[in-house]
């Protein structure tokens, strides 16, 4: 896509602000104490894949260490003597143990270890505990590798592990790019409710952008500053703003055609709807509680797919893109040396893109345009040859002779691998649009495009790259959206290299 230049869509509120607070409210009249259940972390799953593997690393090391002057003879040589067939059902037996045990120290419950202090208190116990069972297993079973040094390792060599592993995941769940941004549909008790709940989540960093309600009804100054415009203008703000989640703070008994219009809008552009699992009045009746305590439950009304595949398909990316950067690294300098020597300018080209829920990320590529391309643009405007919003030119004068190759082998397209470790992006996705021409959508359902992290490859990208038509491209990515899957994506890797091959479309 050639470069373009990009102004900004207008913003409603700046993205610095921080989130709307509003004072606690009244607390719910209730005769019996309502049933709390377990709320696990995000991605529980793959936390505790990740914590037994690094236990059982951790344990493996600190015995091999014990034995570090067998391995003269060779490692492969030292694993057959020291590890046989029939250790299997044992080892997994441990992996096992060691889940039950991080388990019951209450690792994977989000209402247990909402701070940091809790958590690594609890990796403590769950550590000692897991190597004083490492230890009463090796007695019974192997007793000639107990060793008190080769023990203390284990559990050190674990603690550093546990603990690093969680350290980094804080921090990423503490980035900017984690933080929700959300609407809040009223303006009444119910959505200034929601409002303060959200701003005090001790697991979820939100960001509250204001409320949509109606305008002519009386309000405080504190809430009307706030109010950015009426449930007409909710598509409108929609597309304008990047936005993670709608909730519904309207009474469902006065506003019921007014919920169903958000959702309808909502599902139209691709955006989360939530809404209280308590907007029906009850007496006895009480909803159960499935998240942190103080917290409303909410039903979630999703338009993308949600869960632990999606939570696979991340892990893949980070797998698949590390592994790309070592693979392809020699290709990398390669590249990198040829742009530098063949042409003026920086070597890596890094454009303002749309991403997830539209959030706009510096996407990379290998520079293969004239330095001053973004400026070229205006006057080739005319001669643009791409239907609809976007702007290609097959013959694109401000392509240098490399990068012409460069977009044809999609070579250019490799620096992407670090969006892809970043989270900015997917291996597989709807390719990311230049802010230009975003800017130029006419249809609100092409919005919904941006539900989904964006790709490096798609199904665009395999049947027929820029040969397509703007139409095709968005009937494509919404097809891949409604039809996604893990099998998908492995598809669609699988064609990308025979398509990159043929050249097909490439520009």
């Amino acid at each position: 896509m050639a470069p373009a230049a990009s102004p900004a869509l207008p913003s409603l509120v700046s993205a610095a602000e921080p989130a709307v607070r509003i004072g606690a409210p009244q607390p719910a009249r209730a005769l019996l104490p309502v049933a709390q259940a377990v709320r696990p972390v995000p991605a529980a799953r793959l936390v505790a894949a990740a914590d037994v593997g690094l236990v059982i690393c951790a344990l493996f090391l600190a015995l091999a260490g014990r034995f570090i002057g067998e391995w003269a003879a060779g490692l492969v040589e030292f694993l057959s003597a020291r590890i046989h067939l029939y250790d299997a059902p044992l080892l997994i037996g441990f992996g096992a143990a060691v889940y039950l045990v991080f388990d019951r120290a209450h690792l994977y419950d989000a209402t247990r270890v909402r701070r940091g202090a809790d958590e690594a208190t609890r990796v403590v116990f769950a550590v000692t505990g897991v190597a004083g069972l490492a230890a009463a297993i090796l007695v019974v079973s192997h007793p000639e590798l107990v060793d008190g040094p080769a023990l203390l390792q284990f559990w050190a060599a674990g603690l550093v592990g546990v603990g690093a592993a969680r350290i980094v995941r804080a921090h990423l769940s503490r980035s900017a790019a984690a933080r929700r941004r959300v609407l809040i549909i009223g303006s009444g008790p119910h959505a200034r409710r929601i409002c303060h709940e959200l701003s005090v989540d001790p697991l979820t960093r939100y960001h509250v952008l204001g409320f949509v309600d109606k305008t002519d009804i009386p309000r405080s100054s504190y809430i009307a500053r706030r109010t950015l415009g009426s449930l007409d203008d909710l598509e409108r703000i929609l597309v304008q703003e990047h936005v993670d989640e709608v909730h519904v703070g309207l009474p469902v008994k006065s506003q019921y055609l007014q919920i169903q219009e958000t959702i309808r809008v909502c599902e139209r552009i691709g955006v989360k709807v939530m809404y209280g699992a308590d907007i029906f009045g009850t007496e006895l009746a009480r909803p159960r509680v499935d998240r942190a305590a103080g917290i409303t439950p909410r039903v979630e009304l999703l338009v993308v797919a949600d869960g632990w595949p999606l939570s696979v398909k991340r892990a893949i990316d980070i797998a698949g893109a590390a592994l790309g950067l070592i693979v392809l690294s020699p290709l990398l300098v390669a590249t990198a040396a040829a742009v530098k020597l063949t042409s003026d300018g920086p070597i890596i080209y890094a454009q303002e893109r749309y991403g997830l829920n539209r959030r706009r990320f510096r996407m990379l590529k290998f520079r293969t345009m004239v330095h001053d391309a973004e400026r070229l643009q205006a006057a080739l405007e005319v001669r643009n040859e791409a239907t609809g919003p976007v702007f290609k030119i097959v013959n694109d004068p401000r392509i240098t002779p490399l990068g012409r190759w460069l977009r044809r082998t999609s070579i250019d397209e490799l620096p992407q691998l670090l969006n892809v470790l970043r989270g900015d992006m997917s291996l597989v996705g709807p390719r990311p649009l230049p802010l230009r021409d975003v800017g130029r959508f006419t249809r609100s359902a092409d919005m919904r495009r941006f539900s989904v992290r964006p790709g490096i490859t798609g199904l665009w990208q395999v049947s027929g790259r820029s040969g397509l038509a703007f139409d095709q491209w968005i009937t494509l990515d919404l097809h891949y959206i409604d039809h996604w899957s893990l099998g998908l994506d492995t598809t669609i890797l699988a064609r990308t290299l025979p398509a990159v091959l043929r050249g097909t479309g490439a520009a």
